[in-house]
């Protein structure tokens, strides 16, 4: 009878959990303030799971945010007191990828920032376009949060 009352208690706390979905469309050029906002994300993610609710997060990557994705990018930003943040943003990446966290990076963007695709860190999925994306996850009712 404990069992089944344990049981019981856990499908009921499951389906009371609320998902939270949100989409992190990262298009920022300042690199330090790239680095808090992923750990930022992270943060969110802590909260939500402390009150026994469900994070279902994607962040999508272009333009000038492009270079936190590749293994190399001591060599393409100019600016040395970019270099920490970079890893420090790389870092999260992965800690949240593997938190089931979604993240996709602009084939343009990587381009337009000389990286190739063999460059990019395994955690982040190629996207043509990454609009194509972000219109998507809010088709799926994503809420668009923006770092710009």
């Amino acid at each position: 009878m404990k069992h089944l009352f344990f049981i019981l208690s856990v499908i009921i706390t499951a389906l009371q959990a609320q998902e939270y979905k949100a989409v992190f469309n990262c298009n920022a050029n300042d690199m330090q303030y790239i680095a808090s906002r992923m750990v930022l994300v992270e943060r969110t993610m802590d909260m939500i799971e402390k009150n026994g609710d469900i994070p279902k997060f994607a962040i999508t990557i272009h333009g000038g945010c492009a270079p936190i994705v590749s293994k190399n990018y001591d060599e393409i930003v100019l600016d040395e007191k970019d270099l920490g943040s970079i890893e420090l943003s790389q870092k999260q990446l992965i800690k949240l990828a593997k938190r089931g966290v979604e993240i996709v990076v602009c084939a343009m963007s990587l381009n337009a920032n000389t990286i190739q695709k063999e460059d990019v860190i395994p955690s982040v999925k190629i996207s043509p376009n990454s609009f194509l994306e972000t219109i998507s996850y809010q088709n799926n009712g994503y809420a668009l949060m923006v770092f710009e």
